[in-house]
């Protein structure tokens, strides 16, 4: 003879516990946090390898230690030469290392004028000076002062490489070049 209690527990371990219906599980996201000059170039290297099609950069001189580094050039030069497509922007907050400065990007830019376009922003370019770099739609290396090496870096984020994509693009169409003079001269 059972019990009220053993009869109500035998009655539980035979009924199936209820499914939730809940949404599968994300995989979680791939932020990396820089802090050094070694590990922002590493993390500009892996985005800049991510590209396929579009490569847009914001810098305020070309920083040297990421844009003119062997291993940043090859990615570059690999990128525009294996695609008739791809395109390097750049927005470059002090345009006086075009003139001054051996730079190796601002020679390959110089050689490559239909995939590498660079556009000065001049005086009303904000303060400080961000610095990042974008591929396609989807990666990203966000740093807020680019006068720091402290960013972020994620390569799969399109919300957040949209975000930043529209503030640039809006600054590259600001600072297109004016190409009215070609048309008084003739």
């Amino acid at each position: 003879m059972t019990t009220t209690g053993e009869f109500e527990l035998s009655l539980l371990s035979q009924t199936p516990a209820p499914r939730l219906d809940l949404p599968p599980l994300e995989a979680p996201p791939q932020v990396n946090v820089v802090t050094t000059m070694e590990e922002t170039l590493a993390a500009t290297i892996l985005v800049a390898g991510s590209a396929h099609r579009l490569m847009s950069i914001y810098t305020p001189d070309l920083e040297p230690d990421l844009y003119d580094q062997t291993p940043f050039l090859d990615i570059l030069k690999r990128f525009v030469l294996a695609r008739t497509f791809a395109k390097v922007r750049v927005l470059l907050g002090d345009g006086t290392r075009l003139i001054r400065d051996v730079h190796r990007f601002v020679a390959m830019s110089r050689r490559l004028t239909s995939y590498i376009d660079i556009r000065v922003l001049g005086r009303d370019a904000p303060k400080p000076h961000p610095g990042y770099i974008i591929a396609d739609d989807r990666a990203i290396l966000y740093r807020a002062n680019a006068a720091l090496w402290d960013g972020i870096a994620d390569l799969d984020n399109p919300a957040v490489a949209r975000t930043h994509l529209a503030d640039f693009d809006a600054q590259w169409v600001a600072h297109a070049p004016d190409y009215g003079y070609r048309a008084a001269r003739r």
